[in-house]
């Protein structure tokens, strides 16, 4: 059984996206005073006392969207609001009622769910005591909540606790630990599409209009009996480019999305040339030492593409990536989308590699022994090194001079351990350390 669905709806601007982060403990959608920002469902699980529940916000209902999506936005609410089992309707209570709010109250008339109203905004006596006026919506008892300041928020979950289905194993149940992965691009390079193709449902919003994903969405599924959480970005343009506070926010969320994540897919319209923004995105996975796979996406729309000479062009233009795996998928009509996602889990594994000590160091003598680095008048001693972790797995090295063992010695070293313990495509992190008397091999 799947968790129980709570849904918070209502007229733009009404502080859906704050009340949906204080109850997540996190800030997860932009929240900005502009209506409209959100425009994706955006879920998340949330766990309080014993129970657990998806929370999931969305696009205000009614808008008028200046990218004309309001057609997309308001399916997608209404996929929200059919599997939810508590609907949180939510109102200004500073502001007072509107028209909209009627708009929205008619429609969860029709729906026969369980409806609980939230008067947001209330931070003062004068306020709560004039929140009675709303049970005129016919939806009981209003409760009163500040999302900006947190008041009422307890209180509110006790009655949204009470009103949840009767607790089962699904909540019970132990969330493991999905494989994150992020999935990255310029605009309009198919992120959404593959997020709806891996769900198996509309599940962002897929438009040609290009930057309409703000958020980042985190989807959770299962492939083949294991749990993955994609995490949809907004797509990623110069930042001379950025328009206003809107798109900076989903910039700097892009970035986090690869940072939170496990692996980090960078897609890639195959008939579009590599552009700085895809070679800033690529120096940020490599910056934080992700593994990433190079996926170039639309190939049911370029019959002619030679895969090879688009391999080594991609190489060539993405520095740091030279180990990265590519693949060639459509997105739209699923073409490679499974092995893509196999491949999700050999990465990961490469994350995890061990390298036992002396292993470690038998190789990094042979590597020494072989090719020393450029040493500028300086005579450079490698001593011994050990690993420090995975996820990404780290190696230290202590060195008489750590600045001779950088730049090109560093990814000689790097190459060298990938062959050695079979992890050819992932980023090892090397941290050099200076070190006196103690030789690699115990002799001193």
């Amino acid at each position: 059984m799947p968790l129980p669905r709570v849904t918070i709806v209502g007229r733009p601007n009404v502080g859906k996206s704050s009340l949906f982060n204080r109850l997540a403990g996190r800030r997860i959608s932009i929240v900005e005073p502009t209506a409209g920002v959100t425009r994706d469902r955006v879920a998340v699980s949330v766990q309080h006392g014993d129970r657990r529940f998806e929370l999931v916000d969305t696009g205000g209902l009614g808008m008028v969207d200046e990218a004309l999506l309001k057609e997309h936005i308001e399916a997608q609410i209404q996929v929200a609001l059919a599997a939810s089992d508590l609907i949180l309707f939510v109102v200004d209570g500073k502001e007072g009622r509107v028209p909209g709010d009627d708009l929205v109250a008619r429609r969860l008339r029709t729906l026969g769910k369980q409806v609980m109203l939230i008067a947001n905004k209330i931070e003062s006596f004068h306020e709560e005591v004039g929140v009675a006026a709303w049970q005129r919506l016919g939806f009981g008892e209003p409760v009163p909540v500040s999302a900006k300041e947190g008041f009422g928020i307890a209180d509110l979950f006790a009655r949204m606790l009470d009103e949840l289905p009767p607790k089962d194993e699904a909540e019970t149940a132990e969330e493991g630990d999905p494989l994150r992965f992020a999935i990255v691009g310029k605009r309009n390079s198919g992120k959404s599409t593959l997020i709806n193709q891996l769900a198996g449902e509309q599940r962002v919003i897929v438009s040609e209009l290009p930057g309409t994903t703000r958020d980042a969405v985190d989807v959770a599924f299962e492939f083949d009996g294991r749990k993955l959480l994609a995490i949809d970005t907004a797509g990623v343009r110069k930042k001379k480019s950025l328009e206003h506070a809107i798109e900076l926010f989903a910039h700097a969320r892009s970035n986090d999305s690869i940072r939170r994540a496990h692996v980090c897919v960078h897609m890639f319209d195959v008939r579009e040339p590599i552009s700085q923004v895809d070679k800033a995105l690529a120096a940020y996975c490599v910056q934080h030492h992700k593994p990433v796979i190079l996926v170039g996406n639309k190939i049911d729309l370029a019959p002619e593409l030679d895969l090879k000479k688009w391999d080594a062009y991609i190489k060539q233009q993405l520095a740091g990536l030279d180990h990265a795996p590519v693949s060639f998928l459509s997105a739209r009509e699923g073409t490679n989308v499974l092995d893509t996602i196999e491949l999700l889990w050999d990465l990961r594994d490469q994350t995890r590699v061990s390298m036992p000590t002396p292993k470690l160091n038998t190789v990094l003598q042979a590597a020494r022994d072989r090719l020393m680095p450029s040493s500028g008048g300086h005579y450079p001693k490698m001593f011994y090194g050990t690993q420090l972790g995975t996820e990404p797995l780290s190696v230290l090295v202590f060195v008489n001079e750590p600045r001779l063992f950088r730049g090109q010695y560093e990814r000689y070293l790097t190459q060298v351990l990938r062959d050695a313990f079979g992890c050819q495509e992932v980023p090892i992190r090397m941290v050099f350390r200076r070190r006196e008397k103690i030789v690699l091999g115990g002799q001193q």
